[in-house]
């Protein structure tokens, strides 16, 4: 079945609608009142994006479904009523600043599909339903109905995906477009929480550098690439000074660091690196950059000193969690990574937001009552937020040794093994699901980061793997 041949024929329509889909802003937001009444629970633009990908998904002669716009699906229907599920998202991180292009223009330059989602996870998603849509002009009659099943959320809560399996059948098995290639048989355990203090400010007028606010990072599985603080004092000689604190420590460190006059206040900025919260190492913390230089001076209130000093002790540049004492790794997955992904601090509260990637063998709960006792020693409180326990597949799985098998075929690369990874994907949101591609292995890493791309080439080598990986698994030949 020559099903390559439609992939190359719908080339030029496939890059047209992944840079059509691009110029979609779908950043989640927040819910909102749309036609007719209707919520959309996520914003206007993560509610275009999938009115958009749903259409474009009836335009190729498949049937479609808007689950209340919690997600939706395109149907391949097959001869069975097994469902083989290809589970992506629509919803991207914030763009964040210092892009050379529009995050959200879509822009083809010089092979390279620019934006934000081009990569994560818009493209691959373009990619499987152009995969669908070639193995449908060839011919192909799959025995099991194959489901491209759209979420809104992943990159914040899962409720989109939540509220979608709870009012349609999960799939029997499949994969999800969101990770590496050559194949993801584990994924570790994810925590995501607060660290929060109530700030008391000290009596009376006290004189003195007070910190008016602190504020970092915008999502908690994005290495902060930003930070700001404004500080205050009315005493004479002290802005100077602290200017002359931050060249140094500028030339010290080589961080970007960077002061100036705001009104009656100092304000100093931090840049940093953005990266992913599951790849931390790629970035450099703009947060953890501005709290080591602030823990360089006084401020009068004290609540203030002892979060800065709390953070500088036992996070700072830190990632496995070794410095507060949650560190641990096994064999399938390596160790704990630990992410500060958000910062908050003013006169009447301190929160830090916390993205752990745990090992597939650790303790979730266990790793949080660790945490405990330490907060207890500065008066601060651990507030739960997300929790999702590993998964892990053997090497020998059938399904793993089957993908495994299609990407070395279509690249030759006969050395990559398949990865245990600390991203979260929606692999975990259904039994019999793992993660495949879209990142090939010595490609960089843009997703989360600025100038986030995909290149025409890698795009058209993905949707060849993911059309046999289809074929082969909606196929009568294969059961889970």
């Amino acid at each position: 079945m020559d099903y390559e041949k439609h992939i190359e024929l719908n080339k030029d329509e496939m890059i047209f609608a992944l840079r059509d889909v691009v110029r979609i802003n779908s950043e989640e937001g927040e819910k909102v009142i749309g036609r007719n009444g209707e919520l959309y629970p996520f914003g206007s633009g993560v509610q275009e994006a999938l009115e958009k990908v749903l259409a474009l998904g009836e335009s190729m002669g498949f049937s479609a479904k808007n689950v209340d716009n919690y997600g939706g699906h395109i149907d391949f229907s097959g001869k069975t009523d097994r469902i083989m599920g290809i589970i992506g998202h629509l919803d991207v991180v914030p763009a964040g600043s210092g892009w050379d292009f529009d995050p959200y223009g879509g822009e083809l330059s010089e092979g390279k599909i620019y934006g934000r989602g081009t990569t994560d996870d818009k493209g691959p998603v373009i990619s499987c339903l152009y995969a669908m849509k070639a193995l449908k002009d060839a011919g192909y009659e799959p025995n099991c109905t194959i489901r491209l099943i759209i979420g809104l959320d992943e990159e914040t809560h899962w409720k989109g995906i939540k509220y979608y399996f709870e009012h349609e059948q999960k799939p029997d098995f499949g994969f999800t477009p969101d990770a590496d290639f050559p194949v993801i048989n584990g994924e570790k355990g994810m925590l995501i929480f607060d660290f929060a203090k109530k700030i008391t400010p000290p009596q009376g007028q006290a004189k003195g550098l007070k910190l008016r606010s602190l504020k970092g990072g915008t999502a908690p599985n994005s290495v902060a690439d930003s930070c700001r603080a404004v500080l205050r004092s009315d005493e004479e000689g002290t802005y100077d000074l602290i200017k002359e604190m931050v060249y140094g420590y500028r030339q010290e460190t080589g961080y970007k660091l960077n002061v100036k006059g705001a009104g009656k206040s100092l304000e100093i900025t931090a840049a940093g690196v953005a990266a992913h919260g599951a790849k931390p190492e790629k970035g450099l913390n703009a947060i953890s950059i501005i709290m080591d230089f602030l823990g360089k001076l006084n401020f009068v209130c004290e609540d203030h000193n002892e979060f800065i000093d709390f953070y500088n002790k036992y996070i700072g540049f830190c990632l496995d969690g070794s410095q507060i004492g949650v560190d641990c790794s096994d064999e399938p997955s390596g160790g704990l990574v630990f992410n500060v992904g958000m910062a908050e601090l003013d006169g009447e509260a301190g929160k830090l937001t916390i993205n752990i990637r745990y090992p597939v063998t650790a303790d979730g709960d266990g790793i949080l009552s660790k945490l405990t006792s330490v907060l207890d020693r500065y008066d601060m409180g651990l507030i739960r937020g997300e929790h999702k326990k590993p998964i892990y597949m053997e090497m020998d799985n059938p399904m793993v040794k089957l993908l495994l098998e299609i990407y070395r075929k279509h690249t030759g690369d006969e050395k990559s093994q398949p990865l245990v990874i600390g991203g979260g994907t929606y692999a975990r949101s259904a039994e019999n699901v793992i993660a495949y591609g879209a990142l090939f292995p010595g490609d960089p890493d843009l997703m989360h980061q600025k100038n986030e791309c995909i290149t025409v080439e890698r795009l058209m080598q993905m949707t060849k793997i993911y059309a046999e990986a289809i074929y082969k698994l909606a196929s009568g030949e294969y059961n889970m």
